[in-house]
């Protein structure tokens, strides 16, 4: 019987010192020193003292005694020192009766009270011992070194959550703060939360030190961040969660110097330097990597294209490679460029630029003058750049340059030829978005189908598609683009050319990239291997280091086995430069629109999906949805306003809602 004994359990991560009024076999009443009456079950006792007390004497007598008890329970507590316990019996795989361990601790003879101080103690120390089935076990020593640095990583983040969020309750009311010793980890988890929201590693601690700063939302983190001067109002953060760098490495660096005033000197270099070679490009163009020249001898037009010979400088398993290979595209921003390969090179050593020699690979064409081929060649050359056009200014004076223009009727042969094979003219203008000093965004369409784009587009294309046959032909192994037929060919002349164009689109199949030749059913040809743009582009590189290679040797550099491992390894951040380049242009259409708000745009109907249509805003070539208006029946193709009631660049958030006909 268990009743006049003093019975300590655990409740709460604490120890309870009470006095057992009655006891009813498997439960026993209880009272405690802050004068409450608990029910407990027997199997919960932790300790049950010898010694018994009248429990027929008032209830004062009976706390007073209880509190005397726990107090001189505590003060032994203190005598009782875990750690050298520990040392006496670590080591031993069984646990121990709490008596003996007391009689160490104490000597003999040993009280209840010397007992219940020895299980205090170890209970709160929590390191040297483990409780199991009311005996402790010692632990370990790796189990106490592990305890300990577990101990001091929860220090350390209490640390960092106090000071941090006190810093950031500071910084965001404006007031003067010193930056604590914990900013990096702040900024750390304020960047993790920012970047990944609820998928964030670090969201405990995140949503934690916000808590603490008063703030519930994790999406202000971005905000702070912000205000802290940590990141610009206009942030990237797709270049930043997805790693990618904006500068290169030390050894990039280093290696791009010392190559830039390197000079391959092959002797079966073709002279080229008498052809009248021009480039046309964009105004802000720096790395010119394609340039174009023509001959005419009698009925005969020897059309010149010539690529940078960018595989003769960037060699495999350097440096350079190696992060081209990780960032496999160049990636032009509005407001920003991150070059894949060193401007030193890129824009100097290997740019086709005005007045300058350069290597290249170039491709003599002979044509008739009605543009059929007679024959091909791609040679290893030295060229010089006679000047750089730009595309705008070049399409008022086409007609008073006879080179030119003879090159523009050529690309409109080599275009209708392609047409007549099948190719699908499915070009919208460009959306190109401006940003001013003062911050102000405007945008404008470019159009791709000026005389001076579609000479350098349909040149291009041959190019390429001349590379494709020469590999095929030559068995060179290559990476190949092709594209199935469409499920279905639409007719143009039948609806808008907008319309007509989106809802081709859709009736195309994804272009594959492979090793093994097929047709480019979109650009209506038997072969396609994409190699004019090796300064901007890896895989470009990589097939030109094929083709130099078999002119150079004949032989290629790599195998089919190779090159799917590299393609392997390259699509996967092809498609992420890609989606940052499709996310970063909607950003700041959508920053444009929520500067907007109320304002009316115009916009088509592309499709009727239940409550709601899919439009395509015309000035911003953008897909978005509105919720249908009763009463309203719109058709596809339909032309209409809408108005901007809602949008939010960071949330990427559009709400739009019909405002009329374009025709009422």
């Amino acid at each position: 019987m268990s009743q006049g004994r003093i019975v300590e359990y655990i409740d709460q991560g604490k120890i309870i010192c009470s006095l057992c009024m009655q006891d009813k076999g498997g439960k026993l009443h209880l009272l405690t020193t802050s004068n409450r009456e608990v029910n407990l079950s027997s199997k919960r006792a932790l300790l049950i003292s010898d010694t018994t007390i009248d429990v027929s004497r008032s209830r004062e007598e009976l706390i007073e005694h209880l509190k005397k008890t726990e107090a001189i329970r505590k003060a032994l507590k203190e005598e009782v020192d875990a750690k050298e316990l520990w040392e006496l019996v670590q080591g031993e795989a069984e646990s121990f009766d709490n008596r003996y361990l007391a009689e160490l601790c104490f000597g003999e003879p040993v009280t209840d009270h010397h007992v219940s101080a020895l299980v205090r103690a170890l209970f709160e120390d929590r390191l040297h011992f483990r409780l199991k089935d009311g005996r402790f076990l010692a632990n370990t020593e790796e189990r106490v070194e592990q305890i300990l640095r577990q101990r001091e990583e929860e220090a350390l983040r209490e640390e960092r959550l106090s000071k941090g969020s006190e810093w950031i309750k500071k910084a965001i009311n404006g007031q003067p703060v010193e930056e604590p010793e914990v900013k990096d980890y702040v900024i750390k988890v304020l960047k993790d939360l920012a970047l990944f929201g609820k998928e964030a590693p670090l969201i405990t601690d995140g949503k934690e030190l916000l808590a603490r700063a008063g703030i519930s939302r994790i999406e202000e983190a971005r905000n702070i961040l912000v205000s802290l001067g940590i990141w610009d109002e206009d942030e990237n953060l797709d270049l930043i969660r997805f790693n990618i760098p904006s500068d290169f490495t030390e050894e990039e660096k280093k290696e791009a110097s010392s190559l830039a005033l390197f000079t391959p000197s092959e002797k079966s270099v073709e002279d080229l330097t008498h052809l009248p070679v021009v480039t046309i490009d964009g105004p802000f163009t720096r790395d010119y990597d394609d340039a174009l020249s023509i001959e005419e001898k009698g009925n005969i037009i020897e059309l010149g294209i010539h690529i940078a010979d960018v595989a003769s400088i960037v060699r495999p398993g350097t440096a350079l490679d190696n992060g081209a290979a990780a960032k496999p595209s160049s990636l032009y921003l509005p407001r920003r460029q991150i070059p894949m390969i060193p401007p030193e090179l890129s824009e100097n050593t290997l740019s086709l630029r005005e007045g300058k020699e350069r290597k290249s690979v170039s491709l003599i064409c002979r044509m008739t003058r009605s543009g059929d081929i007679l024959d091909y060649r791609f040679t290893l050359a030295q060229i010089r750049v006679t000047k750089n056009l730009v595309y705008g200014a070049l399409n008022g004076t086409l007609e008073d340059d006879p080179s030119l223009s003879e090159m523009f009727r050529l690309a409109r042969l080599l275009r209708q030829r392609r047409e007549e094979r099948g190719a699908l003219n499915l070009s919208l203008p460009e959306v190109q978005v401006v940003i001013d000093e003062q911050g102000n965004i405007s945008t404008f369409l470019l159009d791709q189908g000026t005389p001076s784009r579609m000479i350098v587009a349909e040149l291009m294309i041959l190019y390429n598609w001349l590379a494709g046959r020469f590999c095929r032909d030559n068995q060179i192994p290559a990476l190949y683009r092709t594209q199935a037929e469409p499920s279905e060919r639409l007719s143009q002349e039948a609806m808008d050319y907008l319309l007509y164009v989106f809802l081709q689109r859709r009736r195309i199949y994804p272009l594959l990239l492979d090793t093994s030749p097929g047709p480019h059913s979109g650009l209506g040809l038997d072969a396609y291997a994409q190699v004019s743009s090796p300064i901007r582009r890896y895989l470009d590189l990589v097939v030109q280091r094929q083709i130099r290679e078999y002119l150079f040797s004949g032989k290629a550099l790599y195998s089919k086995e190779q090159l799917d491992q590299i393609r392997i390894a390259v699509e996967p951040a092809l498609r992420t430069l890609t989606r940052i380049k499709r996310n970063r242009l909607r950003y700041w259409i959508l920053k444009l629109l929520s500067r907007n708000l109320g304002q009316k745009f115009k916009a088509m109907v592309l499709d009727d999906i239940r409550s709601k249509y899919r439009i395509v805003l015309t000035d911003f070539l953008m897909t978005a949805d509105i919720k249908k208006v009763e009463g309203v029946l719109l058709g596809q193709g339909h032309y209409i306003w809408v108005e901007v009631k809602k949008a939010d660049p960071w949330t990427d958030t559009l709400v739009l809602e019909y405002a009329g006909r374009t025709d009422e």
